[in-house]
């Protein structure tokens, strides 16, 4: 094949790489051909053939020759290929060359560094090509990675000043095609990489004989609140004034609120974040500190507090500090979208935050559960790759608290599997036999019969009457009763109705003596029901003693009529008699996954020839 390769005829020698190439993968044959031949194969390369490039890596992978072997002049023809237009599949495979030069050795990595310039590197993202982009993205990440820390920042520097991530926002994210895993993988790294330049302050605690620091800390109490001339206080009276002014801004540490800075993480970070706000939206920053500080004590959201924590919990959902995965490809759109990304993330989260709290009418107590609401918020807006921080806001602010609760029970009845298809076809056959259940309740309740009082044009109120259902459910009997008598027998009440004669059941405004008594009997609106009977020329009214009377009540007399029940109490007990019942009939699938679709019935057999006939008398 060797020997093929190197003749003149251009198809002989295409095909005998292209099957050296192939064989190129199987271990044996590699160590064997690198014995005989390597150095015959390291003098091709140069070559524009793209299986010499192929066979190259193949032997490579097998990692028998270490690339600390390669010479000076290999890596420069490597190089020349890469910098002269050549055939796209050519220069994929020089710069997966290149790549593996950068991550084995950091010999080869200075050599690479040298010669393959930040200028040619970004040239290739700028090409169509989604492959070359990659591989590109690639060589970028690798000479990134393995730089040291003032190489890495020289190097951000220069990519930043070409707006490197502003073109692969525009070319890259929103191009046409959809971005491929291999290249989310490159960008999460870019990503991963870029933010943790802010490591370092986020494992700063800060300083108290810094006076840098100190004056930014007075910048924010300054910001926040009109005071008067420092020079025109005594030194007690400023003191006062400003530890005053630091617990309104939500330090817990108000006569030295450096001391809220001191852990790490978040450190200087949380400094970073809050004087950016303030600078970046001071009307936002004095609205917040003002709004809070005229509070009630117990009511008012601690701005410097919420700042430290809600710092932290950005660096955690953000990965600040942790090294890059070699398996991640979780990149977010934003990132890419905005050049201080954890500021202006921070800048949103802070008054998302003060809008929670309100919204859950929080008070000191409540500060850690406003937290996990707020980091909820902010994970579930980020899962749905948001590309620009205008989307990202209105997404997290339209995710209330009230839709956060909503959520989190659909999940909870998802991971319970009440939800799944099968469970909601179980459901549907148990509640004929449950409605059942709660009708022959609330007949069982009318014939134990209540107390009503007795409601008169003259609002006396102290007359009381009795109303139950006979026990064959056929007559309704009623009269008047003493205080005293709790559970009246059937044969004093003096009046009945035959259940028969009963036309109609009303509720609520559309009762007759509510109707008479329009304006005046309010209170009674939502307890009151009335039936009519004796073609309707008649009626019984009611005022029933509570809610939860009226709806057994009004239950009832639908089921003697014949009609549904309707009532919010009968929808709840309904619902908690099918969640226990669920939950009895699956306790046998106990981590059992329940399939959404029943398992496909096979076909019948085309004949029963193999049955048994059980007809025939054995001899």
């Amino acid at each position: 094949m060797l020997v093929n390769a190197g003749t003149s005829d251009a198809g002989v020698r295409c095909d005998s790489l292209k099957e050296l190439a192939s064989v190129s993968t199987d271990v044996t044959f590699a160590q064997e051909f690198i014995i005989l031949y390597y150095l015959s194969l390291h003098v091709c390369v140069g070559t524009k053939y793209l299986f010499f490039y192929l066979c190259f890596m193949e032997l490579m992978d097998h990692g028998i020759v270490s690339w600390e072997n390669l010479s000076s002049v290999f890596i420069k023809k490597v190089l020349f290929v890469n910098a002269k237009p050549t055939d796209a599949s050519i220069q994929q495979v020089s710069l997966d060359i290149l790549e593996s030069m950068v991550l084995s050795s950091s010999n080869l990595f200075l050599q690479v560094k040298l010669e393959v310039t930040m200028e040619r590197l970004i040239a290739h993202l700028q090409v169509t090509n989604q492959q070359i982009q990659t591989k590109a993205m690639a060589l970028l990440m690798a000479l990134l990675q393995t730089a040291a820390d003032s190489d890495r920042q020289d190097m951000f520097a220069f990519l930043n000043k070409k707006n490197l991530r502003q073109y692969i926002y525009k070319n890259i994210i929103h191009s046409s095609g959809s971005v491929q895993d291999e290249m989310a993988h490159y960008l999460y790294v870019l990503q991963s990489v870029t933010l943790n330049h802010l490591e370092p302050r986020m494992r700063t605690p800060l300083d108290c004989y810094s006076q840098e620091q100190r004056d930014i800390l007075h910048g924010l109490r300054q910001a926040a609140f009109e005071t008067e001339s420092d020079n025109s206080l005594s030194h007690e009276r400023r003191r006062s004034l400003c530890a005053k002014e630091f617990k309104k801004l939500g330090f817990s540490n108000n006569s030295n609120p450096g001391q809220d800075l001191v852990r790490t993480p978040p450190g200087l970070l949380a400094l970073d974040t809050m004087y950016y706000f303030a600078a970046r939206y001071p009307d936002a920053y004095s609205r917040f500190v003002l709004e809070n500080s005229s509070r009630e004590d117990k009511h008012e959201c601690p701005f410097a507090r919420s700042s430290i924590q809600l710092t932290l919990i950005l660096c955690e959902i953000l990965r600040i500090g942790e090294p890059p995965s070699e398996t991640r490809s979780d990149y977010h759109p934003i990132f890419f979208s905005q050049d201080r990304l954890m500021e202006e993330l921070f800048c949103v989260c802070i008054q998302l935050l003060n809008k929670t709290w309100k919204e859950m009418r929080a008070t000191q107590e409540d500060f850690d559960k406003v937290m996990q609401v707020v980091r909820e918020q902010i994970t579930r807006t980020l899962s749905s790759k948001p590309t620009s921080l205008e989307l990202f806001k209105n997404k997290v602010n339209a995710l209330n608290y009230s839709e956060i609760l909503k959520l989190r029970q659909t999940e909870r009845l998802h991971q319970e599997e009440t939800l799944a298809p099968p469970v909601l076809e179980l459901k549907e056959r148990l509640k004929p036999e449950l409605l059942e259940l709660i009708r022959q309740q609330r007949l069982n309740r009318l014939c134990q019969g209540t107390m009503f009082k007795k409601i008169s044009s003259r609002r006396r109120q102290d007359k009381l009457w009795y109303c139950r259902l006979s026990p064959n459910h056929k007559m309704l009997h009623y009269g008047d009763v003493e205080e005293d008598l709790d559970n009246p027998p059937i044969e004093t009440l003096q009046e009945k109705i035959p259940v028969a004669d009963i036309k109609g059941l009303l509720m609520g405004k559309d009762c007759p003596h509510m109707k008479e008594n329009k304006g005046k009997q309010n209170k009674a609106l939502d307890l009151a029901f009335s039936i009519t009977y004796d073609v309707e020329e008649y009626s019984l009214n009611f005022i029933a003693p509570s809610r939860t009377d009226f709806c057994l009540w009004t239950d009832g007399l639908s089921v003697l009529l014949g009609r549904e029940m309707s009532s919010e109490s009968m929808r709840s007990e309904l619902e908690i008699l099918l969640s226990m019942e669920i939950k009895l009939r699956l306790l046998d699938l106990e981590n059992v996954p329940i399939p959404d679709s029943a398992p496909v019935v096979p076909k019948p057999p085309s004949n029963y020839n193999f049955c048994y006939d059980f007809s025939q008398t054995e001899q």
